[in-house]
């Protein structure tokens, strides 16, 4: 290795390029061979603290020598989510196209908190969110032409957040500040228990959260008569329904929440109603799935996580408003050090006052990039080809008298379980609990689970951009081997 590498300087332009080129080739190297790992890590805890030093070097290491640390002790920790043969929770897409928008957001390294601190950061934002709101055919009053607009959040969990936020602040200016005990936040029990933190964080009375109860009669989805009653029944209590939170694509079974029935409700009680399709939301760009979100024009908030199903690397989660006046008001700060021309003459969007952080990178660069190195076209391909697999792996569990689907297949998850020969439900969960452990133990595949009426579910949600039908076969052969072993210990 040359001197000059070895004194690698905070910044200069040809010595970026060299450790650049031998960065991407390390990068490509692993995504040639990541099938050859183990899916799921096989580390025990604290493995890591038996392979480093305990104090950071003094003199400057080779670059040789870090990567060859990263080859023998970082890969052997990390759980793969890029792998074919990843199937749990819900996939994380990574793509040639976010990876080089990560890459120049890294690179031009702004932080893009108002619209004076990087121009085209905060206007690239507000056009490519009218783009993706265009392409899943969002109302009009979503876009940047209106009151509206979208803004990228980093996750789910922070877009619920902050329009929890924005509801409770509105509802507070009508009502008095001192009514804050009185507010009820309204969601089924499964949605995702983000809302339940946003409760925590936002000052919402735990007592005051009502996670309904679903059940297999509406496959999971919050029924509109169990809202109807909860929110009467509060009303009568002398409590404020202010807040309601709808689901497509929940994340125990992809249930799909009744937006339309859910929306005339929060619209008559005028509570704030929020759609969560953080996962499901990237299908309903294929105008087959787009009824999933019809009854979206009722709703205040939209979001959707691009990071998820829609080949752009996290964070980029995808928020958009109906009004918002509401989030400013209630995330808004005007410290003296950020006073410009533009901001107070109102001319410009200031992303600062519609999150929680000052601070924001360049997420906007990824998803532009996204979009136009892959077109509409190849993103619906791309969807639709994950659900055919689903639906695929769907046929193989429903010819094995094995086993049972247990909850409609609505995009590309599969919930499933392995049936005992008795009706016995406490063995059938044993048995279940123990065939995931089997499975994710091979490092073969990697699965998930849930728990549905009590059941012990597996869930197997296909998304990973490399994933062929060829590993949806060999994830279900290790699952029916490890399952005729299992069945034939009783």
């Amino acid at each position: 290795m040359s001197t000059r590498e070895s004194e690698l300087k905070p910044m200069d332009a040809e010595q970026l390029r060299e450790c650049g080129h031998k960065t991407v080739d390390f990068i490509a190297d692993y995504y040639k061979t990541i099938e050859n790992f183990p899916v799921l890590s096989q580390v025990e805890p604290g493995y890591l603290h038996k392979l480093l030093p305990d104090s950071a070097p003094t003199h400057p290491e080779s670059l040789q020598h870090v990567f060859d640390d990263i080859q023998d002790k970082i890969l052997p920790g990390i759980t793969h989510w890029q792998s074919p043969n990843y199937f749990a929770y819900y996939p994380s897409n990574s793509s040639i196209a976010g990876f080089m928008g990560e890459m120049l957001s890294a690179g031009l390294n702004i932080v893009g908190f108002s619209w004076i601190a990087s121009p085209a950061a905060t206007e690239l934002e507000t056009i490519i969110l009218d783009w993706l709101g265009k392409m899943l055919k969002l109302p009009e009053d979503f876009l940047s032409v209106g009151q509206g607009g979208g803004v990228i959040q980093g996750t789910a969990s922070e877009a619920v957040l902050v329009v929890l936020l924005a509801a409770r602040d509105k509802f507070l200016r009508k009502v008095g500040k001192n009514s804050l005990g009185k507010l009820v936040v309204y969601a089924s029990d499964q949605t995702h228990s983000a809302l339940q933190k946003a409760c925590q964080i936002g000052g919402i009375h735990p007592e005051n959260c009502r996670l309904l109860r679903t059940d297999s009669s509406t496959n999971y989805a919050l029924s509109p008569n169990v809202l109807t009653e909860a929110i009467s029944r509060d009303i009568a209590n002398g409590l404020i329904p202010f807040f309601l939170c709808g689901t497509v694509g929940t994340t125990s079974s992809t249930a799909v929440d009744p937006l339309i029935a859910l929306g005339k409700i929060a619209k008559s009680y005028g509570i704030w109603f929020h759609v969560d399709a953080a996962y499901a939301g990237s299908a309903c760009i294929c105008p087959e799935y787009r009824q999933y979100i019809d009854g979206v024009e009722e709703a205040d908030s939209f979001n959707l996580n691009a990071h998820k199903w829609f080949l752009t690397n996290f964070d980029c989660s995808a928020l958009w408003i109906k009004d918002r006046n509401a989030l400013i008001q209630a995330l808004s700060t005007n410290p003296e050090f950020l006073k410009n021309k533009a901001s107070q003459a109102n001319l410009v969007v200031d992303y600062k006052d519609w999150q929680i952080p000052l601070g924001r990178r360049f997420r906007s660069l990824k998803l532009w990039m996204v979009l136009r190195l892959y077109g509409l076209e190849n993103l619906q391909s791309y969807i639709r080809n994950h659900i055919n697999l689903a639906k695929h792996f769907e046929r193989l569990v429903t010819q094995d008298p094995r086993f049972e689907i247990v909850a409609p297949r609505v995009f590309s998850l599969v919930c499933f379980r392995l049936l005992p020969a008795s009706k016995n439900e406490a063995l059938a969960n044993k048995l279940n609990h123990d065939l995931l452990n089997d499975v994710n133990s091979t490092g073969k595949a990697f699965m998930s689970h849930t728990v549905l009426s009590g059941k012990y579910i597996l869930r197997l949600a296909v998304g990973a951009p490399l994933t062929e039908e060829r590993h949806v076969n060999a994830a279900w052969s290790v699952l029916q081997e490890k399952a005729s072993a299992l069945l034939g210990t009783l």
